[in-house]
């Protein structure tokens, strides 16, 4: 069951990119949107781990992949995947051009190497 206090589905995304890593010219390597506040933060795979944060800081616990095609929800509180929630407002992902890892531009070549696994 979802609760009112969890997910606003009203709530518009607060942008195409994490945040932080916009804030400090970081990058990114998925995204993560969050279903009360509409946050959008890098995946725990990230090295930022901003979604993760956003959670930590604030309580927010359910958020719903920022990836194109990609629908599933994750609460941070039960660590498991919540079962579909409502459709959020849109967009429902970044844009399809914009390359993931992400931004453009400030990917390391050496990537891969900087995941968290």
């Amino acid at each position: 069951m979802t609760s009112n206090t969890e997910i606003d589905p009203t709530v518009p995304p607060s942008g195409t990119g994490c945040v932080e890593c916009q804030e400090t010219n970081g990058w990114w390597f998925h995204l993560r949107r969050c279903a009360l506040c509409g946050h959008v933060g890098c995946c725990d795979s990230s090295q930022g781990q901003h979604a993760t944060a956003h959670y930590r800081a604030t309580g927010h616990p359910v958020v719903q992949s920022f990836e194109p095609g990609e629908e599933w929800f994750w609460d941070y509180a039960s660590n498991d995947v919540r079962e579909p929630g409502p459709v959020l407002a849109a967009p429902s992902s970044h844009p399809q051009n914009q390359p993931a890892p992400g931004p453009a531009g400030r990917v390391p070549a050496d990537w891969v190497r900087l995941l968290h696994r």
